[in-house]
């Protein structure tokens, strides 16, 4: 495969490192058009597009979000800053889980706390996650340089540099699959035993009081 794996994984921790994210400061104080959040997405997240081509948030997309009650509507078709957050919300969740998932896991936070002031404000939800992320990411590239290691110890008995290089980069990517595919499964249960369960509570809660 001819690549130089010591440059490589300087390059991956750059990825890791230079990954775009929706700082809290970032969001605008203003309310905006749907053109101009699907710009504000694309400006922001650039790096999170695989190919030139690909689009992060469309206008469809928001609609489509708002008809299925993961959004609450626009304001005389404006966005407020609590709608941005909650879309950058759903932008990472619906990445690896069914919009099923995405809408049982974000429903609760819309109804709970878009537009209020009293207790807690999406601002400092935002925030908070914000910070925990941020504390992870770093946990997250010792983890992958550790992975990287074991995966360059695998198969070091194979003759034939081609296959070996090989194997060893499949190594790599199947441990990071692993990795994926468990949390996923930990979210979906999280989800399905704890969030539809409450979800579930809410919805006969109403039904008692018609």
């Amino acid at each position: 495969m001819g690549i130089q794996w010591k440059d490589y994984m300087k390059e991956l921790q750059m990825i890791l490192r230079n990954t775009d994210y929706v700082k809290p400061g970032d969001i605008p104080n203003i309310d905006l058009y749907m053109d101009q959040v699907t710009k504000f997405m694309d400006e922001h997240l650039e790096s999170s597009k695989r190919f030139d081509s690909d689009k992060l948030l469309t206008k469809t997309m928001i609609n489509n979000y708002t008809k299925n009650d993961l959004l609450p509507p626009p304001e005389k078709k404006k966005y407020t800053k609590d709608h941005m957050y909650l879309l950058v919300f759903i932008y990472y969740l619906k990445n690896f889980l069914s919009i099923r998932d995405v809408k049982t896991t974000i429903q609760p936070m819309a109804k709970m706390f878009f537009g209020n002031e009293d207790n807690i404000s999406l601002d400092d939800i935002y925030s908070g996650i914000f910070a925990i992320e941020e504390k992870a990411s770093y946990a997250m590239a010792k983890d992958v340089m550790r992975k990287f290691v074991e995966s360059k110890r695998a198969f070091s008995e194979v003759e034939g540099e081609k296959e070996r290089e090989y194997l060893q980069v499949f190594s790599f990517i199947s441990m990071l699959s692993f990795d994926v595919y468990l949390k996923k499964n930990l979210i979906e249960n999280i989800i399905d035993k704890v969030l539809a369960d409450q979800n579930d509570g809410e919805e006969g809660n109403k039904e008692e009081g018609k």
